[in-house]
């Protein structure tokens, strides 16, 4: 089962295992989404009629499910993450990342300059655009900053590409990255996120 908190888009997946009873509503409304779209992935792969499964989930849904996810499967490097969804496929986040687990990964991945401030667990707001179309996403990093401070564009996206590599997947954010489940395509609109396999 594929799973990433590094891009929102695709920070949706974990165990399909039942939600517990005192989840918030967005948890089951997730994990229901994954069998369905898992459901079609098995009906493709054994040459059946597929179920076309469109979905349409809120910001509070996803964040529901990320924090849960969070807990059922915690992800190296990262904390927490927090997203917003605004129309033509904008994306922004704010994400607590261990700056000391990436420097260790890859040394020299944190700038000099920024090492005396961007040590240990830090929140940053990173802002995104995100292509999620025949099956793949990729993204740029539109702007990123440590409190009042900016961060250069491709320090981050160095960073995003650090801690993907580390996450059981080993994904290269360097590069198109797979959407889960067999979804073809998601967009955004303002405060959701839409998609369809």
């Amino acid at each position: 089962m594929r799973q990433t908190c590094l891009l929102p888009v695709v920070c949706l997946a974990a165990a399909l295992a039942a939600a517990p009873a005192n989840t918030p509503p967005g948890v089951p409304k997730v994990l229901n989404l994954f069998q369905r779209l898992q459901t079609a992935e098995k009906q493709k792969k054994g040459n059946k009629p597929v179920d076309h499964v469109q979905f349409q989930l809120t910001e509070a849904e996803v964040n529901e499910y990320a924090r849960y996810a969070r807990q059922v499967n915690p992800r190296p490097g990262l904390d927490s993450v927090t997203v917003k969804f605004f129309p033509q496929n904008y994306y922004s986040t704010y994400t607590v990342i261990d700056f000391d687990a990436v420097e260790k990964w890859k040394p020299g991945t944190v700038p000099m300059l920024l090492k005396p401030v961007l040590s240990g667990k830090k929140s940053i707001w990173v802002d995104y655009r995100v292509q999620a179309n025949a099956g793949l996403v990729t993204f740029t990093v539109e702007k990123a900053y440590f409190g009042s401070v900016r961060l250069p564009a491709f320090f981050v996206q160095k960073m995003i590409e650090v801690v993907a590599a580390r996450q059981p997947e080993h994904y290269d954010a360097s590069k198109p990255v797979p959407l889960p489940f067999g979804l073809r395509k998601v967009w955004t609109g303002d405060k959701v996120v839409m998609g369809e396999n």
